[in-house]
């Protein structure tokens, strides 16, 4: 893998982590693109550079991350189901991340359920706090994210809009609930890695986090002011131009 390479996929990565667009089904579909060869090494960085979007959020919402009971309650209940159904299906889920043709058929139904949502359900816009009941819903939909291409930010918001929560506070929950769900999955992903990877790769990782770091703060300032004017039906477009371009250009 190249410095470009590492400066490409974390600047998708960065970018997209946290828009409803799938960061993992961008990833695929770019490294298919840039001829990378689908190795353990590819996959586990498509995955650890994550950790520099935890750090974005943690870094931008610091205040709201500090202790609070019902808070971390509420993310505990909404992660719960995606890390059980993660750890259970793991094999599974590395299996599908070699699929290009999978990531562009779940951008195009999550673009059209994401159209579909924006325009049939009009939130109540002084529902802005999750109860824990709402929280534990928006987790079993998360689950779905484990195929890539649905989108992890993509899934709760959607959830989230059903339950006629404000817009800006769906796209803020989702961010909070992805710092356990990716922690997770970084240190898994990095645990399994540990024994083989080389001195080389370290570097990798550690600049593929660092841009993934920046980029990400870029986007979540973007996103929000974007969804509180524009809502979240030109994300559904993007989605489906994308899918349609993968099918037409890439095999397998």
């Amino acid at each position: 893998m190249s410095y470009l390479d590492v400066f490409i996929l974390s600047l998708i990565e960065g970018l997209t982590e946290f828009l409803p667009v799938s960061s993992t089904g961008h990833l695929i579909i770019a490294s298919n693109w840039l001829g990378l060869e689908s190795t353990d090494f590819l996959k586990a960085f498509q995955i650890i550079i994550q950790f520099g979007a935890i750090l974005a959020v943690l870094f931008i919402y610091r205040e709201r991350f500090k202790f609070n009971y019902e808070f971390y309650k509420k993310i505990a209940l909404a992660s719960a189901p995606i890390l059980v159904m993660g750890f259970l299906l793991k094999d599974v889920i590395d299996q599908f991340l070699e699929s290009s043709l999978i990531a562009a058929w779940s951008l195009i139904i999550g673009g059209i359920i994401f159209i579909a949502v924006d325009y049939l359900i009009k939130p109540d816009q002084t529902k802005k706090v999750f109860t824990a009941g709402d929280s534990f819903k928006v987790g079993l939909i998360q689950c779905l994210a484990l195929i890539p291409g649905v989108s992890r930010s993509g899934s709760t918001i959607v959830a989230a809009q059903i339950l006629k929560y404000d817009k800006t506070a769906a796209a803020e929950f989702s961010f909070f609930i992805a710092v356990p769900v990716l922690t997770a999955a970084t240190l898994y992903k990095f645990w399994k890695i540990k024994d083989v990877i080389e001195s080389s790769q370290v570097l990798t990782l550690i600049m593929g986090i660092v841009l993934s770091f920046i980029f990400a703060l870029i986007a979540i300032r973007f996103f929000i002011r974007f969804v509180s004017k524009h809502g979240f039906k030109w994300f559904g477009v993007y989605r489906i131009i994308l899918g349609l371009v993968v099918l037409i250009t890439v095999k397998g």
